[in-house]
């Protein structure tokens, strides 16, 4: 079982941005790996202070990763599917290299070598059924990607040499200030081009198709974003590819309606199913299931079936179907019909007499959500 992100850093789940980077900074300077050259166990304890990190520091994430857990990550070469979400030495330094002030560069380099630019993200919608969401799915993407086009070489950048940064030192009423911002010569990547292909952009890339293949876990949301790792652009040079950001759209189902992990089904019957009971075939995620209408069921009733809805994506079961049962009232009738329900005005089998067990409508939508 993967470890709480807010236990690998020492933190409460009520702290904020300041106390979430300040812890991080200091398990991440404890266990750097400079600091601890050739321990294993210190090298994954710094990569797993990453990744809380990288959760904890995006409002969005860890509102998802608050409500969800690890499974908001999963299933796509994300947190909880890849290991470390794919993560790298490289990944680390080059996206989180600024908590470390100038005190490390580089990995194993005394923070002295040049750093590898990461590529930007690519974003991507996936349209997905109801059955999809419930049972899961693996779906084939085809996106275009930035990637180096064969034969483009590059060469340090002289300006930065190699840092992708560029120092600046500036004086002020508290003393001289250092501040450090992006190299404009190479745009951070450290390094520029030196030999282009003809078919190549100014930097060496060309757009190049891939189809992707991405594990969408059970119970996903509409809205939620997955992430696969490496599946964005190319950057220039010896560079780290970035990822694929998947945000899930939900369809609309013909006949059930979603709530959270339930799943609703309004079911019409007649008066006389109504009066004399009926089995009825309904509408169910993985096809059709049969119930059983007692005698005299009332209009408004609710019949749940246990485990019928959506798995939760935290793996804790799946949620229920809530069949709402209506009374279909006719809005013709003939003579005959029509003389019947004359007569049964005055019969008291048809005067309304509810029991004290039988609930209020607002006491139906009280337990629907509680």
């Amino acid at each position: 079982m993967k470890k709480d992100f807010y236990e690998i850093l020492g933190i409460s789940k009520g702290a904020d941005a300041a106390e979430i980077k300040k812890a991080y900074r200091k398990s991440a300077l404890k266990y750097h790996p400079d600091k601890n050259p050739g321990d294993k166990e210190a090298e994954e304890n710094f990569k797993l202070a990453a990744e809380a990190y990288e959760v904890l520091s995006d409002p969005n994430k860890k509102a998802k990763y608050d409500q969800y857990g690890h499974q908001a990550f999963d299933g796509s070469g994300g947190f909880g599917g890849g290991g470390h979400g794919g993560m790298n030495m490289d990944d680390i330094f080059s996206q989180f290299g600024d908590i470390f002030g100038g005190g490390f560069g580089g990995f194993g380099g005394g923070g002295g070598g040049p750093r590898r630019a990461k590529g930007s993200n690519l974003r991507i919608k996936v349209k997905l059924t109801l059955e999809e969401i419930a049972n899961g799915v693996e779906k084939k993407v085809k996106v275009k990607r930035k990637v180096q086009a064969k034969g483009a070489t590059y060469k340090t950048c002289s300006t930065c040499n190699g840092q992708g940064q560029v120092m600046r030192v500036t004086n002020t009423i508290l003393g001289r200030m250092q501040s450090a911002s992006t190299c404009p010569t190479c745009g951070g990547s450290g390094q520029i081009l030196d030999k282009k292909p003809s078919e190549a952009d100014s930097q060496g890339m060309i757009l190049e198709d891939e189809t992707v293949s991405i594990k969408i876990p059970a119970g996903v949301v509409d809205g939620m974003q997955l992430k696969v790792s490496g599946k964005g652009n190319d950057a220039p040079g010896n560079s780290i590819p970035g990822d694929l950001i998947v945000a899930i759209e939900e369809l609309e189902h013909e006949f059930l309606k979603r709530e959270g992990e339930n799943v609703h089904f309004d079911l019409y019957i007649s008066f006389p199913e109504a009066v004399l009971g009926v089995s009825k075939d309904i509408e169910a995620i993985n096809g059709k299931v049969r119930i059983k209408l007692e005698e005299g069921i009332q209009s408004g009733k609710i019949l749940r079936l246990k485990g019928k809805g959506i798995p939760s994506i935290n793996g804790y079961g799946s949620g229920d179907l809530l069949v709402h049962v209506n009374v279909w009232t006719p809005k013709t009738l003939n003579k005959e019909q029509k003389q019947f329900f004359e007569n049964a005005l005055t019969d008291e089998h048809f005067v309304p007499n509810p029991e004290k067990s039988e609930k209020s409508f607002f006491e139906k939508v009280k337990d629907m959500f509680s």
